[in-house]
């Protein structure tokens, strides 16, 4: 292992203490949407992860990090500023690794910047409270980083889900340790160049590394020199992820699996709902934690619905980044599109109705490529796994309603609760339903309405704690409470304290 290998624009090496780090474990990247190879990367593992929580750690007590708010602001600001200079090398590299169309991209990319200034702007001015508890005692509660983050990025937005981790961490003052899958190794090293030209940032305050094994990463979540783990990903990983953090009482951040139902009322404006609603199947090839995977029709606009919808979904157009009139990119790899087709076939072999059958792309040019062209299916039972399970891909399963309790109960007939959305022209009606769903957002004639001022997350097996808005900055700190006891002011030295 070298950790002075100088860095090579297509071979990815991970970042530890301001160095780039290789391995003995050399891995290929491929293009989803061509299966071309496009460089190889270094697999980091345990050994990368120890020399990452020993840089995080010096950075942390050996540098002005935790103790300097504005330093960490300016650092903030610095990054939102890189991440705009470096925006269409970002997208390039997210059309070409990550297989998202150009626009699709784009909105991920643009989702940084912002973030990292609103969490500059919380740098800045979050630093706790004083109270008088009682005469002549002050107490001050002080936000105090909690010490090392582990951030772990899946590989479907590993650029906006980097940051929506990284921005609130760095905010409190912590030093952060990021792995990022081997499917996502060149937009990982795309991230560690932006963030080594940050002269403002001290070395080891982030470190990256890339593993697909899960071995380094694993290590990671047991070390007891690690509090704080921020993870995004499966429900499954994410409940192996708590279990390996409670021996060491260990602040868990889980964003987990959804199944995001989208309730359509029989008085819903379907000429706005059904652009949103197939975009909301089909943006990143469904491969999104609030894909709108289940819609839920009112019995009267059923039909139409179903019509309409399977229309829009034939419609779509599959193909590369490089034709900017694709309307869906591929999926990650060709595993994941064979994986999502024996979820189709089996509900259809259960009772499902294919209104559109979707499936692989098997002949021309798309065929080399990971693609996989949106299925629409109608259920009746709500059992089914096609229903009940997480897809990740571009399928969508449609029920039929009669009231308002029977949509509710549908709604939350599901183990997550992370995305929910509501169609209809009644606003009563809306904000009656909506605090009855079960869900950490609950979206009103629109869907996947996400920024960086609101907060995001889910409850049930969704997940544990909230991204974005205020409330992030507390996956990443606690309190801790001082109390002064000055005494009260003495009369007789200061008998005129009030005269002039």
């Amino acid at each position: 292992m070298n950790i002075h290998t100088p860095h090579r624009s297509r071979h990815a090496l991970n970042w530890v203490g301001g160095e780039w780090m290789g391995a003995d474990t050399i891995r290929g990247s491929i293009n989803p949407a061509t299966y071309e190879v496009i460089g190889t990367y270094a697999e980091g593992g345990v050994e990368t992860v120890e020399a990452a929580i020993a840089a995080a750690k010096r950075a942390m007590h050996e540098t002005d990090w935790v103790h300097d708010r504005k330093l960490r602001a300016r650092v903030l600001d610095n990054l939102a500023d890189a991440f705009e200079r470096n925006r269409g090398e970002l997208i390039k590299i997210l059309c070409t690794e990550n297989g998202k169309i150009q626009g699709e991209a784009s909105f991920e990319v643009d989702l940084c910047a912002p973030s990292l200034r609103y969490f500059a702007g919380i740098a800045r001015t979050e630093a706790g409270r004083v109270v008088d508890s009682r005469p002549g005692r002050i107490a001050m509660m002080m936000r105090q980083p909690m010490g090392v983050a582990g951030i772990i990025v899946p590989w479907n937005s590993p650029i906006i889900l980097t940051v929506r981790s990284l921005a609130p961490a760095l905010a409190a003052g912590c030093a952060v340790i990021v792995k990022v899958p081997g499917k996502s190794a060149q937009i990982a090293s795309t991230l560690s160049q932006i963030f080594s030209n940050v002269t403002a940032l001290p070395r080891g305050v982030i470190n990256v590394f890339t593993d697909e094994t899960g071995d380094g990463a694993k290590h990671l979540v047991a070390s007891p020199e690690v509090p704080i783990i921020s993870f995004t990903g499966s429900t499954g990983t994410g409940r192996a992820i708590a279990l390996s953090a409670a021996p060491h009482f260990k602040r868990v951040g889980l964003e987990l699996g959804g199944k995001t139902p989208s309730i359509v009322f029989d008085d819903a404006d379907l000429d706005l709902a059904l652009p949103i609603l197939e975009k909301s199947a089909t943006v990143f090839a469904g491969q999104f934690c609030v894909t709108g995977q289940r819609v839920i029709v009112q019995e009267g606009i059923a039909d139409e619905f179903r019509k309409r919808f399977a229309e829009r979904l034939r419609a779509v157009k599959v193909g590369p980044a490089a034709d900017l009139s694709s309307d869906m990119g591929p999926m990650i790899d060709r595993e994941n599109v064979e994986r999502v087709d024996n979820l189709v076939e089996r509900a259809i072999a259960q009772g499902a109705q294919a209104i559109v059958r979707g499936g692989p792309v098997v002949e021309g040019p798309l065929s080399k490529g990971a693609f996989f062209r949106p299925a629409f299916l109608e259920v009746s039972d709500p059992t089914m796994p096609i229903v009940q399970e997480e897809t990740f891909g571009p399928v969508v399963t449609m029920q039929r309603f009669a009231t308002e309790q029977e949509a509710v109960a549908l709604a939350n007939d599901s183990i997550y609760g992370l995305g929910a959305s509501i169609w209809t022209r009644d606003l009563s009606k809306a904000l009656r339903i909506a605090p009855r769903i079960e869900a950490g957002m609950v979206w009103i004639n629109e869907w996947g309405a996400l920024g960086e001022d609101t907060e995001e997350g889910g409850c049930k097996q969704s997940g544990l704690g909230r991204l974005n808005g205020m409330a992030a900055i507390e996956d990443f700190t606690e309190i801790r409470t001082i109390t002064l006891n000055p005494g009260l002011m003495d009369n007789e030295v200061w008998p005129d304290a009030g005269a002039r």
